[in-house]
């Protein structure tokens, strides 16, 4: 067995009834599917029996792009590169259906990158079925008024609809992580709050959440410039802690604050 690189983050899944989970949550029959990080291809091998459109894989490890040449030929494509480092708007004409067990040391990275990325009137993906350790999940599908909700929760629900599938235990991968996993589906929004720029949202929610357990008076005074009147009109109260605001909240005060600056 090919052995996995602690440095890339790699752990092979290769519970059969996961990857048979996987494969039937949504028809990939005749469409474009994107991998990232295939490994040695047992994902692979299953998504091709569902006979897509096209296959494009992206791999990092060069060893791991010679086995899949091998076990795939020209079934599939190969990108042999770093996830960060690829323009995912350049990689398809027609939306991508990703799939991904993604490497948990940046799995984050990815997602807000992604999310940041994404064009205004036309997604690259049509939809994202990503695995990711099971605290960063939590994070991702957070209500507001939770002590897991935060910057991810927030920037991950302006353009995404979120769905979690289900958790899977470290003995479903090879070698066996540390943690529990989940398995989250992704869709794009149709209708979102429109901002000028997500950096913008980023900010914002970079500086409210820096001291998550404070009141939100003083990211609000820095921002805003002791602007009461603002938060009357949003109906905000400042005694609240960063948690306590809905994701509404935070597209509003984004707006505001691009406003401000404009």
């Amino acid at each position: 067995m090919i052995k996995a690189k602690k440095s890339l983050g790699q752990n092979f899944l290769i519970d059969q009834s996961i990857i048979n989970k996987i494969i039937n949550i949504i028809d990939i029959n005749n469409k474009d599917i994107l991998e990232i990080g295939p490994g040695t291809g047992n994902l692979t091998n299953e998504l091709l029996k569902k006979i897509p459109n096209s296959f494009l894989a992206i791999e990092k490890d060069d060893n791991l792009v010679k086995v899949l040449k091998k076990r795939f030929g020209d079934k599939i494509d190969i990108i042999n590169n770093d996830i960060l480092k690829i323009n995912e708007n350049s990689l398809n004409v027609k939306p991508l259906t990703v799939f991904g067990n993604l490497p948990y040391n940046i799995s984050t990275e990815i997602l807000i990158k992604w999310i940041i990325n994404m064009d205004y009137k036309k997604s690259w993906f049509d939809y994202l079925i990503l695995m990711f350790q099971k605290e960063v999940a939590d994070r991702i599908i957070s209500n507001f008024n939770n002590k897991n909700y935060g910057r991810l929760s927030i920037i991950a629900n302006w353009r995404l609809n979120i769905k979690k599938i289900c958790n899977i235990g470290p003995q479903c991968f090879y070698p066996k992580p540390k943690v529990e996993s989940s398995l989250l589906i992704f869709e794009p929004k149709k209708k979102f709050f429109n901002l000028q720029s997500p950096r913008n949202l980023e900010k914002i929610t970079r500086i409210f959440f820096m001291h998550r357990r404070k009141k939100i008076k003083t990211p609000f005074f820095q921002l805003f410039h002791k602007n009461q009147n603002l938060a009357s009109k949003l109906g905000i109260d400042l005694d609240l802690r960063p948690q306590n605001l809905h994701f509404n909240t935070y597209f509003k005060l984004t707006k505001e604050y691009e406003n401000l600056r404009s």
